[in-house]
């Protein structure tokens, strides 16, 4: 039995998240940044020498059917592979928070049974079937930061000269969750924002634009305007992350990060260049 250990399945943050349209067939069109963090869930995978997909929670209990079951057999579909697979989750990154624990678990997924399983499938292969099971997979098997647009499939890397400083963040996950879905659907929602470039996010960096999901979600969740008040009196400007309840700031010195609320989550992270994996599929057969 082969097995890989303690494979990591990193966060996002949404640098800023701008609204710029609404297709006809009720999609939005988007313009962000994805920046990866080192707030991680870890994967443990062993092949198994039985056909089966089976999965242990090593940390908070999931869903029966989360998306690391749901790649792990959709990959089977795709390429007919009759091997199996025991996949333990240590759960770490908080659901509906905005920061696409659950895609960068089915991304993980994907890379790591590719190899396992010998599949030898190139990176595009796998963004196709990543891409039927969350929007943000295709991002996280990348494996850069990225200036991402349209419904979230036009993914351009952010290296060289346009890469992302190395930096430091507060992120707060209050006890509430939002689910995506009420966001999206609220008439007050701002559809219209000016068209960004890459450039001008580059003059910034850290500073620019807005999330034009934050003030529904602060209607919705009231909890989420708490989080960014509690940085706030901690010098720190915050903002919402993607379309969950999680809030983050800059930090460019140490700040006392002690007394949060009953159940909110808060955690220092640094921002990474590359996905730890991302070495793991080739981008060509």
């Amino acid at each position: 039995m082969l097995a890989l250990y303690d494979v990591p399945a990193p966060a996002k943050l949404n640098l800023f998240l701008h609204i710029t349209g609404q297709r006809a067939d009720g999609y939005h069109l988007l313009q962000s940044v994805f920046m990866l963090i080192d707030w991680c869930d870890t994967l443990h995978f062993e092949r198994c020498t039985s056909h089966h997909i089976t999965r242990e929670d090593l940390g908070p209990k999931l869903p029966d059917e989360d998306l690391t079951i749901k790649a792990a057999r959709a990959l089977k579909a795709a390429t007919g592979c009759n091997q199996g697979v025991h996949i333990g989750v240590l759960k770490s990154v908080p659901a509906q928070a905005g920061m696409g624990g659950g895609s960068s678990d089915a991304a993980t997924t994907l890379l790591a049974l590719n190899r396992l399983w010998g599949l030898n499938l190139p990176r595009p292969a796998l963004e196709e079937i990543g891409l039927a099971l969350g929007a943000d997979v295709p991002f996280f098997l990348r494996g850069h930061n990225a200036w991402v647009e349209g419904i979230g499939e036009t993914i351009t890397p952010l290296e060289k000269l346009h890469q992302l400083p190395s930096a430091c963040f507060a992120v707060v996950k209050p006890v509430a969750g939002l689910e995506t879905k009420s966001i999206f659907s609220s008439p007050s929602l701002k559809r219209d924002s000016d068209s960004a470039t890459i450039l001008g996010f580059a003059a910034a960096h850290f500073d620019f634009g807005r999330n034009d999901l934050q003030p529904v979600a602060q209607a919705l969740c009231p909890e989420v305007t708490e989080a960014i008040q509690w940085l706030g009196d901690r010098g720190l400007q915050g903002r919402m992350t993607g379309s969950g309840s999680a809030v983050f700031a800059q930090m460019a010195h140490a700040v006392d990060l002690s007394g949060a609320p009953e159940g909110w989550q808060v955690k220092t992270c640094g921002n990474l260049m590359v996905h730890p994996l991302a070495g793991w599929a080739s981008d060509q057969n």
